[in-house]
């Protein structure tokens, strides 16, 4: 019973301690690569561990039910339980009740989050595929498509092949060279995947809302990606390019957002984005954070190497 308390006092830990920390070493963006790892490093290692406290909680359970039953009887109590009660037929059903009902909710959540996984796919899918027949492709650009919109804006739809949708209101406010780093920040996000990330963590925080380190990592993961992005935008094409594209698009983005499900060149917050390429974080405050990321997530690997033996050995 130790073991499996220790694992969920670990998971709990990293659910509702560790938000705060990475949010503020993350909120300025010095590191985003090392601050996507941290986020996603903790919610592995939570999930982690609290699937190795079910299968220890499991694994007593069948080995020796009347100690297992002893056991829980005692720790509710905080004290000596009569054998009385732990052998009555009531507590006995009553306990197999409660693990049956955990194990039934354990089902319907992995059930819901398969769904939510299913969903996002399936409408990303039938986006791609209207875009493709409704929009024209723009010359010179490979897999970008334009809809004819008023508003200004550009994000990337993943797929196979993926495309990049722009409507004919960026192509208004954007020239060539601005056009080409918007293009560049969002081929920065199909060749990081970050769809796919979005897709994991959205449907955890839709699956567990209660949870901090899914309800709030999901926000940061989003906002962390758009920087990652920002920064290999800006490498290929320039800071000075991207910037004033965000802002050349920003006010029309601001009244007619890309949908939530797909990533776009003017999301997230724009205002942040724009400030750090404008005044980038100096490089002393960089290094700082960076070391504290690296740190933090290496402490959470080496915690995540344990579970194997945690839970062979139950220590």
């Amino acid at each position: 019973m130790r073991p499996a308390l220790l694992a969920f006092s670990y998971a709990l830990a990293l659910a509702w301690v560790l938000p705060l920390p990475l949010r503020r070493l993350s909120e300025l963006g010095a590191s985003p690569r090392l601050a996507l790892a941290a986020w996603l490093t903790a919610m592995v290692s939570a999930l982690a561990y609290v699937m190795a406290a079910l299968g220890l909680l499991a694994r007593e359970a069948i080995a020796g039910w009347p100690a297992f039953a002893r056991t829980v009887c005692e720790s509710v109590s905080a004290g000596p339980c009569p054998a009385a009660v732990y052998r009555s037929a009531a507590y006995e059903l009553g306990l197999a009740a409660t693990a049956f009902f955990g194990g039934i909710v354990m089902v319907l959540l992995g059930w819901r989050y398969g769904r939510c996984l299913r969903r996002a796919s399936v409408r990303t899918r039938a986006h791609a595929e209207a875009a493709r027949i409704t929009g024209h492709p723009v010359e010179g650009r490979d897999a970008a498509f334009v809809l004819d919109a008023t508003s200004p804006a550009v994000y990337c739809v993943p797929g196979r092949p993926p495309i990049i949708v722009l409507t004919t209101g960026a192509l208004a406010v954007l020239d060539s060279q601005q056009l080409t780093a918007v293009l560049a920040h969002e081929r920065a996000h199909l060749a990081g995947r970050h769809h796919l990330l979005l897709a994991v963590t959205r449907s955890l925080a839709a699956v567990a809302p209660f949870v901090p380190l899914f309800a709030r990592g999901t926000g940061d993961i989003a906002r962390l990606a758009e920087m990652r992005a920002d920064d290999v935008a800006a490498r290929r094409a320039g800071r000075r390019m991207l910037l004033t594209a965000l802002i050349a698009m920003g006010a029309g983005a601001a009244t007619a957002p890309a949908p939530a499900a797909w990533l776009a060149a003017t999301g997230g917050v724009i205002a942040i984005r724009v400030r750090r390429l404008a005044e980038p974080a100096p490089p002393g405050r960089r290094a700082c954070h960076g070391l504290a990321l690296a740190a933090i997530t290496l402490a959470i690997l080496g915690a995540t190497a344990l579970v194997p033996a945690f839970t062979v050995t139950g220590i």
